[in-house]
């Protein structure tokens, strides 16, 4: 079993528009992202903003390069696994699980635009085959993620 990973950045300051269509919820792979326009049922999310899925008014603009680990890395939770580049800054990506990356989404190199246009789809970035499966318990459902996010937002 591996999870399907995707994350736009994990500065606080970078929030992205997504436009999630329900056929993601279908997919059997996990996988990771930050948005703050679609909080989804189904998923897990972490504080840094990445989320897992079991298989606002500032943006982060137009992506131009995302650098990923390579198929065979490990990542670790809470800690970078990669980087995003856009028009307007760079960000570390966290992972929120522990494990080894089996797929990277080689699409992106081509296309980094997906992280914006699809990310719950093809803006996908790593799968990963998790080596601790119980951090999923430490991560947020949709609910305590979003009340996170307002919360975030009143405090700046």
């Amino acid at each position: 079993m591996a999870l399907r990973m995707w994350a736009s950045s994990t500065a606080n300051a970078l929030k992205l528009s997504t436009s999630a269509s329900r056929s993601a919820l279908a997919s059997p792979a996990f996988s990771l992202a930050r948005s703050f326009s679609t909080v989804l049922e189904g998923f897990k999310y972490a504080s840094s903003h990445e989320w897992v899925k079991h298989d606002g008014p500032d943006h982060l603009g137009e992506v131009v390069f995302v650098e990923l680990p390579e198929e065979g890395k490990s990542v670790s939770q809470g800690n970078s696994f990669g980087a995003v580049e856009s028009v307007k800054a760079t960000s570390d990506i966290n992972s929120p699980i522990s494990g080894e990356v089996v797929e990277v989404n080689t699409k992106l190199s081509e296309s980094p635009g997906l992280i914006n246009s699809s990310p719950y789809e093809d803006g996908w970035m790593i799968k990963v085959k998790p080596s601790n499966p119980s951090e999923l318990e430490s991560l947020m459902g949709a609910k305590e993620y979003t009340k996170f996010c307002e919360e975030e937002d009143a405090s700046h």
